[in-house]
């Protein structure tokens, strides 16, 4: 439905004003908006620190300054104001521009910024940024490889991890143990697990080899261990798991443990898409960055061929739904 402008309203009939005092106020320009600024939450939730609605709490309990001032709901800010949270300083990324990597995470890493423990995590080998920083899309557990995906704009991580979302998460894993066809069954049908109902949308074989087998899989949520947890209710063991797929984007098989490359366009655009959101302008990758990348592939990288999947090959492509 077309929405109607303030012109198309209808006017009261009487004389038109005399003096400048009677003069309607005249209706804010989008340039005004922008010199108002942007409302807190929502540039707070550009960071990654949570939703607009978890922001909006945290500025009722005080934890956010504006210019070393408590902020108060209902504040807007411009890029030059100072924010902080909990009394440390916050950078925060351009409202209009976004980046997207993908990283090949190799088993053996944590998916927290920092480990107690000690131990490498994804965030070591990522780009450094200026301004803002990188926020997971999900997460995988300590031995699970593959697909990892980082963006800097936070609403879009928040939109995209939300259980509302339902996107495709797809899975190469290899299973210890006698899988038999009723046990297939009941994971497509649906499983209690301690946190609740659990089923995978799609199983497939793609190999088998002595005790162990291979199987495709795909989920449309991202619990925790959600596809470890689903076979051993089998009485199986997974020995080995890797994400191939996120929504639209596949890994590119010539994308190694450990390395990153930024997302084309159209992934992007894709990405905006499945989390219902107004995509936003790609941010440069800087001189130092494409020589990182150039170093990784040899030469200039395309990733248009790593698209085509053809039978034989280790990553799958979509298939149809059991």
């Amino acid at each position: 439905m077309t929405k109607k402008s303030p012109r198309d309203a209808p006017r009261l009939q009487g004389k038109p004003p005399t003096s400048a005092a009677d003069q309607p106020p005249a209706p804010k320009s989008p340039a005004t908006d922008s010199a108002a600024g942007e409302k807190l939450q929502k540039v707070l939730a550009r960071t990654g620190l949570g939703s607009r609605r978890e922001m909006e709490r945290w500025i009722e309990a005080g934890r956010v300054a504006v210019n070393g001032k408590v902020a108060q709901l209902g504040d807007r800010v411009a890029a030059r104001d100072r924010l902080s949270v909990d009394g440390r300083a916050l950078e925060t990324p351009p409202a209009q521009e976004a980046r997207c990597i993908l990283y090949h995470k190799p088993p053996g890493e944590v998916c927290s910024r920092n480990d107690p423990e000690g131990r490498r995590t994804v965030f070591g080998r990522l780009p450094n940024l200026k301004t803002g920083r990188w926020i997971s899309i999900g997460r995988l557990d300590f031995n699970t490889s593959g697909l990892l995906l980082f963006t800097t704009d936070g609403e879009l991580a928040n939109a995209l991890m939300h259980p509302s979302s339902n996107i495709e998460r797809e899975y190469m894993v290899r299973v210890m143990g006698d899988v038999q066809e009723e046990m297939l069954q009941r994971m497509l049908e649906g499983v209690m697990l301690e946190d609740g109902m659990a089923r995978f949308t799609d199983i497939q074989q793609i190999g088998e080899g002595g005790i162990n087998r291979w199987y495709c899989v795909v989920l449309m949520e991202g619990r925790n261990r959600e596809v470890r947890r689903l076979w051993e209710s089998q009485g199986l063991t997974v020995s080995r798991l890797k994400r191939v797929r996120y929504g639209d984007v596949f890994i590119p098989s010539k994308v190694k443990q450990g390395q990153w490359v930024e997302l084309e366009r159209a992934e992007v655009k894709s990405l905006y898409r499945m989390a219902k959101l107004a995509p936003k302008e790609q941010a440069r990758t800087t001189d130092r960055e494409r020589e990182v990348m150039e170093r990784q592939f040899g030469k200039r990288h395309t990733r248009g061929a790593t698209r085509k999947r053809t039978p034989g090959k280790s990553v799958p492509g979509k298939r149809g739904r059991s």
